[in-house]
């Protein structure tokens, strides 16, 4: 049987959570993190095809972004830590009965991954960690002004906020692509914004982007953690990423025992900029799928009183 994506929400400690889950139940889960100021739909749905194929796919709108929506009806006074997060993506696997999945995480959703797999490395089958970085200050920088406009609050009005949403895809995305990846960007933007309303209309989540660089620089150095890890991981980074320098994936292959590259042993993936860029897809997705290929077998069975749709957990083959 496969699942319809549709959008789902589930009520967890915090946030009342809007996921997707998308292929065959039966098959081994991938779950998907996303990044700062993205949602869900970040995830291009060309690549979550071709993961679902083998896969049960699995992505969700982090708190501050998209449907998601805060519980109490306002964010901690003092913010969220990347570890909340990552206990936002543990809790959506245990309503969906998950013992463990492969964990994908682009951005900010490869520094959750990180610390999702060092917290519960019972929990990850597998790391991906795409275009990010090990919170080292030394590698993985944005280039002067991006972080900026990145937490700059939109225009009030609609025209103005999808302009400057795509504005910045153009400012973080590709070179190389950027003519062709115009309209998709300015599609994109658009879906994002009206995803990103409350049922009034007004944006769902002010303050949301600094809330969440914050919880990325309060993070700290998971190098020496990254070094202790012990499971199959592939790191992602393209060669024109003007928000996290590919020296931020490069020092995460180095400090991963065993991680493999994808891509120019230097250059990482050529033309690539802080997205996943249409002409790159099938290159991306390819070096994704024959990772989640290459990690070890594993037993599938139901879990007693599980919830959600899907309902399954997984262990280690012995």
């Amino acid at each position: 049987m496969t699942v319809k994506s549709e959008d789902l929400f589930v009520e967890i400690e915090d946030v009342k959570l809007c996921y997707r889950v998308e292929g065959d139940p039966t098959h081994p889960p991938v779950l998907l993190i996303m990044g700062l100021n993205s949602q869900l739909i970040h995830w291009p749905q060309h690549l979550v095809d071709k993961l679902k194929e083998e896969h049960f796919v699995i992505r969700f709108d982090n708190r501050d972004s998209g449907l998601t929506r805060w519980r109490t009806g306002a964010p901690p006074a003092d913010g969220y830590r990347l570890v909340d997060m990552a206990d936002d993506a543990i809790q959506l696997l245990d309503h969906l009965g998950i013992d463990n999945a492969h964990i994908v995480g682009a951005s900010m959703g490869g520094m959750i991954a990180q610390r999702l797999a060092i917290n519960y490395p019972a929990r990850a089958r597998s790391l991906c960690s795409i275009m990010s970085t090990t919170g080292n200050i030394w590698v993985g920088y944005a280039q002067p002004g991006v972080i900026g406009e990145l937490i700059k609050e939109p225009p009030s009005d609609q025209e103005g906020a999808i302009n400057h949403i795509a504005a910045l895809y153009a400012l973080i995305g590709s070179d190389t692509h950027a003519v062709a990846e115009g309209p998709r960007r300015r599609a994109l933007a658009e879906a994002a914004y009206k995803r990103s309303l409350d049922s009034n209309g007004a944006p769902a989540h002010p303050g949301g982007g600094a809330r969440q660089v914050g919880a990325i620089l309060l993070a700290g150095d998971r190098t020496k953690e990254l070094n202790g890890l012990a499971l199959p991981t592939l790191v992602i980074h393209g060669d024109e990423d003007a928000l996290i320098h590919i020296s931020g994936g490069k020092a995460t292959r180095k400090e991963i025992p065993g991680a493999q590259w994808l891509g120019d042993p230097e250059k990482g993936v050529q033309g690539m900029g802080h997205d996943l860029p249409q002409p790159l897809l099938d290159a991306v997705a390819n070096g994704i799928i024959d990772h989640l290929n290459s990690a070890a077998e594993t037993a599938w069975r139901p879990v007693e009183g599980a919830k959600g749709q899907g309902a399954r957990t997984n262990a280690a083959t012995p």
